[in-house]
């Protein structure tokens, strides 16, 4: 299991980046744009999913900033946001990296921010759910670009698996 998670943190880092390279070409006004996605505009998108990979980060290892809201604005700007999003993908990569399988098999218990209740369970489907909710959001900002009139970017696991840094999980 921990080779298969450090390949999701290894992609959700060159998929991040990928998105990041793409939406540096928008205007301040297209990034935040409301094109009606979830979250609003790709500024809302994107820090909903820095907000969330904070929260969870913070349920899994006890330390760091974990925003109280799944909508808080942590950055208005994509420098700032950009910033923020390469240290919590590292942050991500070495903490899974440093992961055991014991620890992947094992229970950890936290509290939800929607609803303020404890959920108790196993560390790698939460660990699964992450990576997953990344991909969800992310095919959202995808959407995003393409609403605004941007090309496309390449996001599939695949693809990354034929990249010099994915090679190791092919």
């Amino acid at each position: 299991m921990k080779q298969h998670f450090m390949m999701f943190a290894a992609y959700n880092q060159w998929a991040n980046g990928r998105i990041y390279d793409a939406v540096a070409a928008l205007d301040e006004e297209e990034f935040n744009r409301d094109v009606g996605a979830f979250f609003g505009s790709m500024m809302g998108t994107l820090n909903h999913l820095l907000a969330t990979d904070r929260i969870w980060m913070k349920r899994f290892t006890g330390e760091g900033d974990a925003p109280v809201k799944l909508d808080a604005i942590l950055h208005r700007a994509l420098p700032g946001l950009k910033l923020a999003r390469e240290a919590e993908d590292r942050r991500i990569v070495d903490w899974v990296g440093g992961l055991t399988e014991k620890a992947l098999s094992g229970r950890f218990s936290y509290m939800t921010v929607s609803d303020m209740r404890t959920v108790s369970q196993r560390l790698a489907p939460a660990l699964g759910h992450v990576f997953n909710h990344q991909t969800h959001h992310r095919g959202q900002a995808h959407t995003i670009l393409t609403i605004l009139g941007r090309p496309s970017v390449q996001l599939d696991l695949a693809f990354f698996q034929r990249t010099d840094e994915g090679r190791a999980y092919a």
